[in-house]
């Protein structure tokens, strides 16, 4: 006759598991809650804390305001100019990057030969570091020895300052951030299509939908509902914390076209001291980009299958 599993425990190890309490296993978990507290927590806590404040780095007094700051916030032009740039920013980047990663990856999912190459080509922009990067972008799109301008010319158009245009900067920075996030996106919906069953493609020929067209929105696209959904909420995020782009290639400038929320709260807080104020940015960023993922997780929400 078959034992049963816990006939076959050891007496001993039955005994050590029985007089394991629940509240020792509560122990176990400290370290972790520690970690978490001191390394995630704790400075949110204190970096909400200090936005009440005027607070300046290196100071050794400082006073409670309030909603002071929040209140300065709301009617400086300078923030709302920089969070209409950064919204713009993620107008651009995020349709662009997931139709582009998308369609990369139906592309190379595709071939029969030579995958491997075109995902390691399309990814390496994500391993590249975006601040070197940028100063080749600075180059390809520079007004008067740039490639691109080149190429215009030559075709009868005229050359574009790119950096230098306040109606062209935005543009500009979002063709590096597409380019930046594509091939990342890319990856992500290659896993996602690997996940999709061969059946549903056979189903849907037996009822007559054999053209590639045809499977891509009736299998592929509804299938990747879940994939894509978390693709454009990291997207959006990613695209929300554009930082580097701005302080290497354009400082904010043109007339301040290209200021966005994170580049505003770097010189509030490390060129200007102003720690309470940076504080105060930082809380409404954070709870902008909380908000957007949550409103887009609920509208995306219903169109998914899972």
């Amino acid at each position: 006759m078959a034992l049963s599993s816990a006939a076959r425990v050891p007496a001993g190890r039955r005994r050590l598991g029985a007089t394991i309490s629940p509240a020792v296993a509560y122990w176990f978990a400290v370290p972790s809650v520690i970690l978490l507290l001191g390394t995630l927590l704790l400075p949110i806590m204190v970096m909400i804390a200090m936005s009440f404040t005027d607070y300046e780095l290196g100071a050794l007094e400082f006073s409670f305001l309030g909603l002071d700051n929040y209140t300065t916030l709301w009617r400086d032009a300078g923030f709302w100019r920089a969070l209409l740039n950064t919204l713009y920013y993620v107008a651009l980047v995020v349709p662009a990057s997931v139709v582009i990663g998308l369609a990369l990856a139906v592309m190379v999912n595709g071939l029969r030969h030579g995958r491997g190459f075109y995902q390691v080509a399309f990814f390496l922009p994500v391993t590249s570091t975006l601040i070197a990067m940028a100063t080749v972008w600075k180059y390809l799109l520079h007004g008067t020895i740039g490639p691109v301008n080149h190429l215009l010319t030559t075709l009868g158009l005229p050359a574009l300052e790119f950096f230098g245009e306040p109606s062209l900067v935005m543009p500009a920075l979002a063709i590096i951030g597409v380019w930046s996030l594509a091939g990342f996106n890319m990856v992500l919906f290659s896993a996602g299509l690997t996940a999709i069953p061969q059946e549903l493609y056979e189903a849907a020929a037996v009822d007559g939908i054999d053209t590639p067209i045809g499977r891509f929105f009736t299998v592929t696209l509804p299938m990747l509902g879940p994939t894509t959904m978390f693709v454009i909420i990291t997207t959006s995020i990613t695209a929300f914390k554009v930082f580097d782009t701005v302080a290497v290639l354009t400082r904010g400038g043109p007339q301040g076209a290209s200021d966005v929320l994170l580049y505003v709260n770097y010189l509030e807080g490390f060129q200007y001291m102003r720690i309470g104020l940076a504080s105060a940015i930082t809380v409404v960023f954070l709870g902008i980009i909380l908000l957007l993922s949550l409103i887009q997780a609920k509208v995306l929400e219903r169109k998914v299958h899972y």
